[in-house]
C-alpha cells in the first residue's frame, strides 16, 4: 500500500518568510500560508521555516510560532524549522515545544537542528544570555539532551530523569542535522542522523561532504543514512525575471555584508541588475539553478544525484511572492513522477 510519502515529490521549500518592500509582518505571514498552500497543492512533501534575527527584511524570528499557525492551515504537508538554531535555546523548551506541535498535527512535524545563532554577534549575545563563551562547544550536549527529552530517556542517575517534556505524545518529529560545513553532515554520520546541507551557502563542499555524510553513516537515531540538498532555485521562462532573481540574492549577500537588514525595494533590484557592478561581475551560477523549469529541474537532478540526496530543497527569496509561487509550481510541473 502507497503512503502520503510516496505521492508527494522528493521537494521541500526553505522559506525566509520575507517581508518584502511596503508590506507589513502580518502580510508576509498571510503570504507564508499561501505558499505553504500552493506548494502542497503542487505536491511538495515539506514546507520548512528559518530561523534569523534583527532582521527587519524578514518574518521569522519565531518559527515555531510559524509552524503553529501553518499546520492549522495546510492539510497534509510536512511542516518544519530549517531549523531551530539549539545554543539559542534550552533542549528542555525546545522538546516542550514540538511535541505540543505534534499534539496540534500529529505526523506533520519536522526539527531540523542547527548551530549558528541565524544573526549578528550582537543579537547572538542577547539570544544567548550573554555568554562570553561559544555556546556551539555545548551542541552536541544538547542535542543528546534533546533526543532524551523526546524519547529516548535519561539514565536513572541522571540530575534529568524525573523531567517530562509535556505533553507526552507517541511520536517525535522527524529529525534533520542542518549544515553549511563539514561539521553538521559529520555529526548527523557518527550520531545516526538525516543530513541536510547548504548548497546555496556552500555549494563548493556540498556534494563531497553529503557523499562522505554516507559513507561514514553509523546507525543511531536513524538505521539508514538519509540527506537532503538545499538550493537556490527560480524557473520562469521571462528572461527578466531570471536577471532580477539573480541580482536580488546577489544585492542582498552585498547589503548584509555592509550591515543592512531592510527590505529591498524593486525599483533598488532593478537597477542593480542594469548597474555595471552587477552586469560586469563574475556569475556565481553554481550556487544556484535558473531559467526555464525544464533547466531547472535538469540542474536540481544532477545535483541531487551528484550528491546522493534523497531530496531536495529549494530556496527561492525574492521581492515577488506570486512569481516564486509559480516558479515552485513550475519545479513540481517538470519533476518527473
Amino acid at each position: 500500500m502507497s503512503t502520503a510519502l510516496d505521492q508527494t515529490l522528493p521537494l521541500a521549500v526553505l522559506d525566509l518568510v520575507g517581508i518584502e518592500y511596503g508590506e507589513a509582518a502580518t502580510d508576509s505571514s498571510t503570504g507564508a500560508v499561501g505558499l505553504a498552500r500552493a506548494v502542497e497543492a503542487a505536491g511538495y512533501r515539506r514546507y520548512w521555516v528559518s530561523e534569523h534575527h534583527n532582521m527587519s527584511s524578514l518574518a521569522c524570528s519565531a518559527p515555531e510560532i510559524l509552524i503553529a499557525h501553518l499546520l492549522t492551515l495546510t492539510e497534509s504537508i510536512r511542516v518544519g524549522a530549517a531549523g531551530i538554531m539549539l545554543p539559542n535555546h534550552t533542549a528542555f523548551k525546545v522538546a516542550e515545544t514540538f511535541r505540543t506541535l505534534l499534539a496540534i498535527a500529529p505526523g506533520r512535524v519536522d526539527l531540523g537542528l542547527g548551530r549558528a545563532p541565524g544573526t549578528d554577534p550582537l543579537t547572538a549575545h542577547v539570544l544567548r544570555r550573554g555568554t562570553t563563551t561559544d555556546p556551539g562547544a555545548d551542541f552536541p550536549k544538547q542535542v543528546a539532551e534533546l533526543l532524551a527529552f523526546l524519547g529516548d530517556g535519561f539514565p536513572d542517575s541522571h540530575p534529568y530523569q524525573r523531567l517530562v517534556a509535556a505533553p507526552v505524545v507517541a511520536e517525535r518529529p522527524d529529525l534533520f542535522l542542518l549544515g553549511s560545513s563539514n561539521y553538521g553532515p559529520q555529526f548527523a554520520a557518527i550520531n545516526g542522523m538525516r543530513a541536510v546541507f547548504a548548497h546555496h551557502m556552500s555549494p563548493e563542499i556540498a556534494i563531497e561532504v553529503l557523499r562522505d555524510y554516507r559513507e561514514q553513516f553509523r546507525p543511531g537515531v536513524e538505521d539508514e543514512p538519509w540527506s537532503a540538498i538545499s538550493v537556490l532555485a527560480f524557473a520562469s521562462d521571462n528572461s527578466d525575471e531570471v536577471t532580477r532573481f539573480e541580482a536580488g540574492w546577489a544585492l542582498t549577500m552585498l547589503n548584509l555584508r555592509r550591515g543592512i537588514r531592510t527590505p529591498l525595494r524593486p525599483e533598488e533590484v532593478d537597477a542593480f541588475a542594469a548597474s555595471p557592478e552587477f552586469r560586469n561581475s563574475p556569475r556565481d551560477l553554481d550556487r544556484m539553478a535558473i531559467g526555464p523549469a525544464e533547466q531547472v529541474v535538469a540542474r536540481l537532478r544532477e545535483l541531487q544525484r551528484a550528491s546522493e540526496a534523497d531530496e531536495v530543497v529549494i530556496v527561492t527569496p525574492g521581492l515577488d511572492r506570486a512569481a516564486r509561487i509559480a516558479s515552485f509550481e513550475a519545479i513540481a510541473a517538470a519533476w518527473p513522477r
